[in-house]
């Protein structure tokens, strides 16, 4: 290591190597291995005490980034730091030596650096404190304590403002009691998203608990105001709360009086102007028009006549024109919604697979095709059932169903068409499985566009289709990926031909930054740019602990650049944006009124968020050496990740041999351990040298190796021993753990992964029109018209929200023109394996409104 004898001096030394720079330098060293370095002081500063020039100072650890602590002190021969009371080691000191010019007295200042791990492991015992002692021969002083605190800000507020009706120049508190939080808030408010400043404003006064008090509300004060609370970690809005400011009317002064009229009478008035009502204030009270019978004397003289005549004619006239026009209007309406009962009886598409289906798992991770027979019979199973239609054989609809009116193109864009149309002007909607060279030629068409050139060309995780107003359904089996096409979603006369797929890591990159983490996988659904009526349902699997005090998670979208945008805070969606998402337990359901490619991108609040990882052992399917490997994937707990590693090892020739187990790991900055224990020592060993072998933190935090793989390698003493039996652990450091408990024979089953093992699903990865759904079309849209009125015993789609458990989102469904029909539209993204249309006549029941609906559809109406 090279000595620098300069002025200034800053390096790690070991006592002997800095002993020996003190020597040549005019120092001597002494100490031990506990201790910074010690220098002798020359003779004309031996009789003073060291002073600080500079102290350690309180310090807050901000996510993972450890703190540094500075001690200045002069004359000294050595400083070292006590932390909690113990000596910190000498070797994390770093020694800065120079000399004061004006003094001529040398100068030693000490660094150390200290980690969140460090403050956590006395955290809720103690707070963890630092302390600098400088020695002299004369004697030692120390410096004030600094104290470290992990810095943090929860989400929830404990107390958010309210909104309020007031009265003009009524005195309004808003009240508000931030997140906790280290070090404390700070609060500021908003109105209208704009910063409220009391010192240009001094009819807005903040209290020292935070609240904000209008002195005399004005109408300029109506608006939405927000608390917002922030820190060195984090930035938090409370719900905002709307204040209304009314004025109530007030009369104007009394008009004179009018000269006397025909009828012998006079009249004055008055307005509502002083002031005028306003912002729902309320009308003034009493006449505004007030009359007096005249003196005999002031009556002019009147006679009856042709006038009187007149009067009476206009209004019979009148009359009867507004007869006439009633009878118009009564005759209209109803030949019009004739001819609206006849457009939908008349539609023979809607009578193509309108038989209910359902569909139930033949073996544990095996899905059966749908079935086509009539469901069981139960105790509502009339509610919601349509008489099948016995000469309708196909599973399919074939034929155009381009527009007569349009046959410019697919798509409604002001540039034409983005594809080009299929051969023959035909357009072919499967309910079957999806031809592979079809799938191949979709795909190399879609790459050929500009904006699909990182499309990636694999057939197995792309699936599309065409589709019209009745909507569908693409799925990619087995990775828990589908879209659902609402019926209307694409207006009537467009046929869009539509793709879904899901990004590998290697065609399209995410950056995350800092602690974000990817919790889903990259999934594109296109074109992108076509014209929706509603919102299109995306549902795709996710990898945390789906608990919001815990992530602050974002949906980001790529734009038509290629960068990631941020275009939702989940838990905090507004109605109006174009996105909206349903947080389930492992998956997530996004409503969006644009295609385009989308991700959940996580950051944690604190050390209890968690991501879900799925632990899954294999091994090699034929052993015909003496070593033997065992392969341990620590993967996203997420359908489309366990399937590309199902496919990986299939072509490996490796076998399952154990049940996966799920591991939640937290954001607490600890490795992942891997360890095989209890193995028969006298059959076989482990090759492997340490005890254990680890996963750095951030190799699976952030996400962007969505699987990672240890091997463990054994070796058996003999060819002849097949019987393995061990223990295999899983667990993070100070974290939770999972075992697995191995006993099986090598040499038996030798099978490679097959179908059974890839959980393949036999399900059509693109239906289109009716048999997409579960409800039949024309009893959904009965189940619309009758619950989408408002009822006044809460009968209606706000009740069938909370009985399906979806009250959360009261809100967005009423922001809709058909609450109704964005229940449904979740209810089928959610049950399409699963659903049980019963259960669904249940609630239908329970609600009340049976007697209000036709359920029992005859095959004329269908």
């Amino acid at each position: 290591m090279p000595l620098l004898l300069g002025p200034f001096v800053r390096c790690r030394l070991s006592a002997t190597l800095l002993a020996l720079w003190l020597v040549l330098s005019g120092f001597t060293c002494t100490g031990g291995s506990e201790h910074a370095a010690t220098a002798t002081l020359p003779a004309a500063f031996s009789d003073l005490l060291p002073h600080f020039l500079v102290e350690p100072e309180d310090e807050y650890i901000v996510k993972n980034k450890p703190v540094t602590l500075t001690c200045r002190s002069t004359p000294a021969t050595q400083i070292y730091f006590k932390c909690n009371g113990e000596w910190v080691h000498q070797d994390d000191h770093l020694i800065e030596r120079t000399v004061d010019p004006a003094t001529a007295l040398p100068v030693m200042q000490v660094t150390i650096e200290i980690t969140r791990q460090q403050v956590e492991k006395i955290f809720g015992l103690d707070e963890y404190w630092c302390q600098c002692v400088a020695w002299s021969t004369t004697g030692t002083q120390k410096s004030q304590k600094a104290y470290i605190r992990i810095a943090y800000l929860r989400k929830n507020f404990e107390e958010e403002p309210q909104g309020k009706e007031v009265a003009l120049d009524q005195e309004v508190l808003l009240r508000c009691h931030p997140p906790e939080g280290v070090p404390q808030a700070e609060v500021e408010w908003q109105r209208n998203e704009d910063v409220i400043d009391p010192a240009s404003d001094p009819n807005f006064v903040i209290t020292p608990d935070h609240n904000l008090v209008i002195k005399k509300a004005r109408l300029a004060d109506t608006g939405n105001y927000t608390c917002v609370a922030k820190n060195i970690v984090a930035r938090r809005k409370s719900t905002s709360a709307a204040i209304l400011v009314y004025v109530d009317g007030g009369w104007s002064e009394w008009s004179k009086w009018s000269a006397c009229g025909a009828d012998c009478s006079m009249w004055r008035s008055r307005e509502c102007t002083q002031p005028s009502p306003g912002t729902g204030g309320k009308d003034c009270q009493g006449l505004d028009l007030q009359s007096l019978n005249c003196t005999s004397e002031q009556c002019p003289q009147t006679v009856s006549g042709a006038e009187d005549v007149a009067l009476y004619v206009g209004m019979v006239a009148v009359a009867l024109c507004l007869t006439l026009l009633l009878i118009v209007v009564v005759l209209v309406y109803r030949r019009k919604k004739e001819g609206l009962d006849a457009d939908v009886a008349d539609s023979s598409i809607l009578t193509t697979g309108f038989q209910p289906m359902g569909i139930k798992p033949s073996k544990p991770g095996v899905w059966a095709p749908r079935s086509r027979r009539a469901p069981p019979h139960s105790k509502n199973s009339h509610l919601l059932t349509i008489q099948p239609d016995l000469t309708t054989t196909t599973t399919s609809y074939q034929g155009t169903l381009r527009s007569r009116h349009d046959a410019t193109g697919k798509f409604s864009m002001t540039n034409g068409p983005l594809l080009d149309p299929l051969p023959n002007g035909s357009h072919t909607l499967h309910n079957g499985k999806l031809n592979s060279d079809a799938a191949a030629e979709f795909v190399s068409r879609l790459s050929t566009q500009s904006y699909f050139k990182t499309l990636p060309r694999d057939v197995a995780n792309t699936s599309y289709g065409t589709f019209n107003f009745l909507g569908g359904r693409l799925t990619i089996p087995n990775t828990g990926i589908s879209l659902l096409i609402p019926p209307e979603a694409i207006p009537r006369g467009k046929i869009y031909e539509i793709y879904l797929t899901v990004q590998r890591k290697e065609d399209l990159r995410l950056p995350v930054a800092g602690c974000q983490t990817l919790l889903s996988p990259i999934v594109s659904c296109g074109p992108p740019g076509v014209v929706l009526s509603r919102p299109v349902i995306l549902s795709m699997d996710h990898c945390f602990d789906a608990c919001l005090d815990n992530w602050a998670v974002r949906l980001k979208k790529q734009n038509y650049e290629g960068a990631w945008e941020d275009v939702l805070l989940m838990g905090e969606e507004l109605v109006s944006d174009p996105y909206y998402c349903q947080l389930e337990a492992e998956t997530c359901r996004l409503f969006s009124e644009q295609l385009g490619t989308f991700a959940l991108v996580g950051e944690s609040l604190h050390m209890g968020a968690a991501k879900r990882l799925r632990l899954v052992l294999f091994s090699d399917a034929y052993c015909s050496t003496l070593e033997y490997n065992i392969r341990v994937y620590c993967m996203d707990d997420t359908q489309d990740v366990f399937k590309e590693v199902m496919q990986m090892e299939r072509q490996l020739g490796g076998r399952l041999i154990d049940e996966p187990h799920v591991l939640l790991f937290k954001d607490s900055y600890h490795n992942l351990r891997l360890s095989i224990h209890d193995m028969p020592q006298a059959h076989w060993r482990s090759k492997l040298l340490a005890g254990y072998q680890e996963i750095p933190f951030y190799h699976i935090w952030n996400g962007s190796q969505r699987y990672l793989h240890c091997t463990f390698t054994l070796e058996r003493l003999s060819l002849s021993t097949c019987e393995l039996t061990c223990q295999l652990c899983v667990w993070q450091v100070e974290g939770e753990g999972q075992s697995f408990s191995l006993d099986f024979n090598i040499a038996k089953d030798t099978r490679a992964l097959d179908s059974e093992f890839l959980l393949m699903d036999s399900n059509a990865t693109a239906l289109a029109g009716p048999s997409a759904f579960q409800i039949p079309y024309l009893i959904r849209q009965k189940i619309c018209s009758s619950l989408d009125a408002p009822c006044p015993n809460g009968a209606d789609w706000r009740m069938l929200a909370q009985r399906l458990k979806l009250e959360r989102h009261m809100s967005f469904f009423a922001s809709k023109a058909s609450p109704t029909s964005v229940i449904l539209d979740l209810w089928e993204a959610q049950h399409f394996h699963s659903g049980n249309i019963n259960q669904l006549a249940t609630v239908m029941a329970d609600i009340g409104k049976q007697e209000a609906m036709i359920f029992l559809v005859s095959d004329g109406e269908c």
